[in-house]
């Protein structure tokens, strides 16, 4: 018996400008399937899923629900199909609870009533398994709770096709199998999801079919049982891609950063890092790893010199004098002047580390510009900078007089990582610099960071997928809730062990002996 297809697109094609997003893409997913979509940066998937979803509307083509033609033009004609999409940045207002934000904004005829829609929200949480406090506030609220959230909601407006972009991105590996099996259970319920993804583990474990694009071209789908990471890498990029993250033993590690006791508190008075302390060597790299808003990002933000520690050192180990500087409380100029080589690529790319409305060469010459003798700057050295970085990174952009902000958010992410690297660092901390990267630019990322250890750089890699930490660090640093729950030799740790690390509730009572099994570790 033929599957009956829940959604089919015939000959979609999306342009802007001179820009072919889509080409002639066809595609179709069935009832009670899970369809993976995978491709490269700029391959149009997310364009393709935002058609669907309302939010653009095709050139060209023909998409049919069950069957039968039909237009949509908003997301409220896709509600009215019964599609619903599941952001990767969350659309909820923080100050609402849970069940508020759920039937927020619906139109169904009848008198609002809270506590109505609460029930019939709790209802669709029991029939899936999902675990969520609807009275609970979304500022409240872990990264998996606002995303539990997001599904009941399109599910609480009928939707049986849903879609959801990057949905792991930011979940521990317990969270993540629970989100699989909630996943599971909506398939087997009869319903068609679809889910963008860059993780190829996570496909083959979860998905059904896999359809692959390149360059907004559609290539083909295959089934899930039937094929490997290699060959859907070669189907993404068109040719064949080693998938490996080749790591060397440090040679000769030397500490370069010494942090003791650091402590940090937010505008509001919070407490974000509780007598944080660790090493960072020379030629090896240290992996962060925590659940999103545990402190990481504060934690290089201080070292940088971006944030005021309210106690605590930040010795940097000079490897050409000899001497031992505090950074603690010195403007990231003042770090600079004292000869600290120290390179940050910053979790917000276009809100810190670049400027979206500047072109490439622009953005390389706010690294060099103080280095000018004359008034006047000088463009040669940053341009040919920026036409090295987009060959070696494959940037796809018209040329290196575009504006960032006109890139897509992978080739922002190179333009960056590129520019920090380039500036010979001692010290180079990377928060998330292959969030939003396809497979291939993400192994070209983690080869420049490898190449950086073995020339005695000390990295700081802050990521979110553990088997990248795993298969690419050295030693590992666990932090929940601004403490640090554990330092891990990455050879010989697992998944798991580090998942429980992450979610460890650590109280004042405790903090002592953890930080004596932190030392013991190291």
């Amino acid at each position: 018996m033929t599957a009956q297809p829940a959604i089919e697109l015939r000959g979609i094609t999306k342009t802007f400008g001179h820009v072919v997003a889509n080409d002639n893409v066809n595609l179709e997913v069935n009832r009670g399937e899970i369809l993976s979509i995978l491709g490269e940066n700029g391959s149009g998937k997310t364009t393709l899923m935002n058609m669907i979803s309302g939010i653009y509307f095709p050139d060209h083509g023909s998409i049919f629900i069950d069957g039968q033609e039909v237009v949509i033009r908003s997301p409220k004609d896709a509600y009215r199909y019964r599609i619903g999409m599941v952001h990767q940045h969350f659309k909820l207002v923080d100050v609402f609870s849970a069940a508020e934000n759920i039937a927020l904004g619906l139109e169904d005829g009848e008198k609002f009533n809270l506590k109505k829609c609460a029930q019939r929200a709790q209802a669709i949480s029991e029939q899936y398994g999902f675990e969520i406090d609807l009275g609970k506030k979304i500022y409240e609220m872990s990264v998996s709770e606002k995303q539990t959230v997001e599904i009941i909601k399109v599910l609480y407006r009928g939707a049986d096709i849903l879609i959801l972009d990057e949905p792991t991105a930011v979940l521990t590996p317990q969270e993540t199998q629970k989100l699989f099996a909630v996943l599971r259970r909506m398939r087997d319920d009869g319903k068609a999801i679809i889910i963008i993804t860059h993780k190829l583990h996570e496909v083959l474990s979860l998905s059904d079919r896999v359809s692959v694009l390149c360059k907004g071209k559609y290539v083909g789908t295959v089934k899930t049982s039937e094929t490997n990471e290699n060959q859907l890498t070669e189907m993404m990029v068109g040719k064949k891609v080693t998938l490996n993250i080749g790591r060397s033993e440090p040679k000769d590690p030397q500490d370069r950063l010494v942090i003791k006791g650091l402590n940090c508190f937010n505008r509001a008075g919070v407490q974000i890092l509780h007598d944080v302390s660790f090493s960072a060597r020379s030629g090896e790299i240290l992996g962060i790893a925590g659940i999103a808003g545990s402190g990481q990002r504060e934690l290089l933000e201080a070292i940088a010199g971006l944030q005021h520690p309210a106690s605590g050192e930040i010795l940097y180990h000079n490897p050409k004098t000899g001497a031992i500087d505090n950074l603690r409380n010195k403007t990231p100029l003042q770090i600079r002047e004292l000869g600290v080589r120290l390179s940050f690529v910053p979790e917000d790319r276009l809100g810190m580390g670049l400027v979206g409305n500047m072109d490439i060469v622009d953005n390389m010459m706010l690294r060099s510009y103080r280095k000018g003798k004359t008034a006047f700057l000088s463009r040669k050295q940053p341009k040919d900078l920026a036409e090295s970085i987009i060959r070696q990174l494959e940037v796809v952009t018209p040329n290196a007089s575009t504006p960032v902000r006109q890139l897509s958010g992978g080739n922002v992410q190179k333009v960056l990582v590129g520019r920090e690297i380039s500036s010979s660092p001692t010290v180079l901390m990377a928060a998330y610099p292959v969030r939003g990267l396809d497979i291939n630019s993400s192994y070209i990322i983690y080869n420049l960071l490898n190449q950086q250890k073995e020339r005695g750089v000390a990295v700081i890699f802050v990521g979110e997928d553990l088997d990248v930490l795993l298969e690419l660090c050295d030693r590992i640093l666990v932090i929940g809730s601004g403490y640090i729950t554990g330092i891990v030799d990455a050879r010989t740790t697992t998944k798991e062990e580090i998942g429980l690390l992450m979610t460890k509730a650590v109280s004042h009572e405790t903090k002592g002996s953890e930080k004596g099994e932190t030392d013991e570790k190291q």
